[in-house]
């Protein structure tokens, strides 16, 4: 190896041991990465953020503001209050709610699909009496197997098109990938609503009639309640009359876990408890009881003027991810406090105000009425209640679907490059006044923008340096002597493995130009090659963090880490038998 090789594939090693990892985001994983190339020599200085203006990114940028637009329009609305019943029997409400979800996310962001059908998921739960965690991870998958079907489905699919431009001179179509895509996406529905939903692990409380989540919270006794002089065993049976489940009492610094029934109440103690969220509010307003922080008090004197509980779960870019709510200012930026934090059963340590806030996590907030929606979407979480249409434009429906088919019809005609057309549509909503021109820029993920722009060079140099070349000889020479078709499989597995530990993004940008040379070294056409690559990057069913629509079932489903492979292996490997042959008869070798 050389020595740019060697510092590329060092620093390569470094980016997927900290994107393992999880400690840090990973768009300053991948921009410091790019840094240290550009430092190390090995990334041009004159081409260092030429990933920024790469075609790849600007298509992700703009589809997630039509995303936006379709939603604000009424359009997904539309959608799923023609085809999805909440009366349905479990199978069947899978099977619809799957299929409802792979069609949205074949032509909007695959996070923003299930964003906006997690809370009917959740509230066909609780119509139904069963645990959200039996229906939520089917359609986790299905808006990841629905991304597989058009170009615009999955940023996978955007950069290996763009890969294939660089390298062959022409972008796969909008609906290139629909063949194999399509089949796959259909198999894997198949699938998941006859068989995957039953093999997700049963809880001992399944069966009950639950919430999303049991919060565990933090409550003060006034110095004039009525609890003041009774003792905790007195609390104890109006705690079991509210289905609430009383932690430990806290005084000064101390905390008494199991604390003794005999225990006397003084005014300032503060009591920790655990419930959902009804229960939670209804023992709180019984009790006349405040927060532990005193400066949230007079927020819930104001609660009968307007204010509002509201549950939403934490994203894996938001942004109060890994800080407090008293760090991000919560209280006197947005007049809301937090009322609890549930955490899969896990006991948080410490004050819950000074308690780190993780990905998954689900916070019950006590918001403004009218500005709820707004809270949640600056902390970065996803509501886990319908939201309603006060900001919905049901007049602008069918006219924001004319605007989004026409320019999807031209592209896929080639009448126009997809960028062009994409960014026809978000004008066509600026015009029409589907999306405001002050939110179009708070509608894209700049995290994912930042990984993009960052990794396109560093893989551009892997690329010029031989890199590539180097790990497509091992991968065809770990295959001698066996069919093309072999070399195909590995390369699919390898990439499948990945994209289950990495960003599915960063998977693709480094398997696809593999995957070219793969198939230059075989004498074979390297599109059933990208087509494979496109496949597994976005077969990430393993584990919750090889996607983000994993990550946010997390918590309201109630999933472990080890869960996800439960229906993930199997369907991961009917993934590969159904795609590796759809691949050779559509993209022959």
């Amino acid at each position: 190896m050389t020595q740019d090789q060697i510092i590329l594939f060092t620093l390569f090693g470094l980016v997927f041991a900290a994107l393992i990892s999880g400690r840090w985001r990973y768009d300053l994983v991948a921009f410091t990465a790019l840094i240290a190339g550009v430092l190390a020599g090995v990334v041009p200085a004159k081409t260092a953020f030429a990933g920024f203006g790469h075609p790849a990114t600007l298509v992700v940028a703009l589809v997630l503001v039509v995303s936006a637009g379709l939603t604000r329009a009424g359009v997904v609305m539309l959608i799923t209050r023609t085809f999805v019943d909440t009366g349905r029997g479990l199978a069947a409400h899978i099977t619809m709610m799957g299929a409802v979800g792979g069609i949205l996310s074949a032509f909007m962001n695959n996070v923003a699909a299930l964003a906006l059908l997690m809370p009917v998921d959740v509230a066909s739960a609780r119509k139904a009496g069963r645990a959200p965690g039996l229906s939520l991870m089917p359609l986790s998958f299905a808006t990841i197997l629905g991304g597989m079907v058009t170009l615009i489905g999955t940023p996978p699919n955007i950069i290996i098109a763009t890969i294939r431009e660089d390298a062959l001179g022409q972008s796969f179509r909008m609906f290139d990938f629909a063949p194999v895509g399509g089949v796959v996406a259909i198999a894997g529905l198949l699938f998941v609503a006859l068989v995957g939903w039953r093999l997700i692990p049963k809880r001992e409380d399944e069966g009950a009639v639950r919430d999303t989540a049991a919060y565990v919270a933090e409550l003060s006794v006034p110095k004039d309640s009525k609890l003041v002089g009774k003792t905790m065993g007195d609390l104890y049976d109006e705690a079991d009359k509210a289905g609430v489940a009383l932690m430990a009492l806290i005084r000064g610094d101390k905390r008494r876990y199991g604390a003794a029934r005999a225990e006397t109440i003084a005014g300032g103690d503060v009591i920790l408890v655990e419930a959902e969220a009804e229960p939670l509010d209804e023992f709180r307003a019984a009790l006349k009881l405040d927060f532990a922080d005193h400066r949230r008090k007079h927020y819930l004197e104001a609660e009968k003027a307007g204010f509002t509980m509201v549950e939403a779960v934490v994203r894996t870019d938001a942004r109060i991810r890994g800080k407090t709510v008293e760090a991000v200012g919560l209280i006197w930026r947005h007049r809301t406090a937090l009322m609890g934090i549930s955490r899969r059963g896990h006991r948080i340590k410490g004050p819950l105000g000074k308690a780190k806030i993780r990905a998954g996590d689900i916070l019950l907030l006590l918001a403004p009425s009218e500005t709820a929606d707004e809270v949640v979407d600056w902390l970065g979480c996803l509501p886990l209640a319908e939201r309603g249409l006060a900001l919905t434009k049901q007049n602008h429906t069918w006219p924001a679907i004319a605007i989004f088919a026409v320019a999807v019809l031209a592209a896929s005609l080639g009448l126009v490059d997809l960028p062009i057309a994409l960014g026809a549509v978000v004008i066509g909503y600026v015009v029409t006044r589907v999306l405001p021109l002050a939110e179009i820029y708070d509608h894209i993920e700049w995290p994912v923008i930042v990984l993009l722009g960052s990794m396109i060079p560093l893989g551009a140099a892997l690329e010029g340096s031989g890199g590539t070349e180097l790990i497509a000889r091992g991968l065809v020479a770990l295959t001698a002597g066996a069919p093309a078709w072999v070399a195909l499989l590995v390369l699919m597995v390898v990439t499948m493995t990945l994209s289950d530990v990495l960003n599915n993004t960063a998977t693709a940008i480094v398997a696809a130009p593999v995957g070219i040379a793969m198939a230059k070294a075989l004498g074979a056409s390297p599109d059933p090659f990208l087509m494979a690559v496109a496949v597994a990057a976005s077969s990430a069913f393993l584990t919750p963090i090889g996607h983000k629509n994993n990550m946010l079932i997390l918590g309201p489903g109630g999933y472990e880490f080890g869960d996800y492979w439960r229906m993930g292996l199997p369907l991961e490997i009917l993934v590969i038998a159904v795609a590796l042959p759809t691949i050779l008869l559509v993209w022959p070798l």
